[in-house]
């Protein structure tokens, strides 16, 4: 019985640290829709259409290869890390993965 506290003090650690090492970041999860000059938007799994804006400062990522805006493409499935902006959310990092399955 002495153990219970012990695991639950690490369960808490473990999810503290992957909670403050996102923080304050907004993940937008689901198929590109589009991309329109500099904004992407994403349909994510529950349905909402997402427009996320890139500036210089987005990192892309297709894989592990470094990527660009230009590499996005409507039916990419794309994790996007952004922060809000005046209201509006602003990628920091673009994540493509395979197109969806049609």
């Amino acid at each position: 019985m002495k153990s219970r506290p012990a695991i639950l003090l690490c369960a808490l650690l473990v999810i503290a640290t992957f909670a403050w090492s996102h923080g304050d970041e907004i993940h937008v999860m689901g198929t590109v829709d589009k991309v329109d000059g500099t904004t992407i938007t994403v349909t994510e799994r529950n349905g909402n259409h997402t427009n996320v804006n890139v500036n210089d400062a987005t990192k892309f990522l297709k894989g592990t290869a470094a990527a660009k805006l230009e590499d996005v493409k409507p039916g990419d499935r794309v994790v996007i890390h952004a922060k809000k902006v005046n209201e509006q959310l602003q990628a920091t990092e673009v994540r493509i993965g395979a197109a969806a399955p049609r």
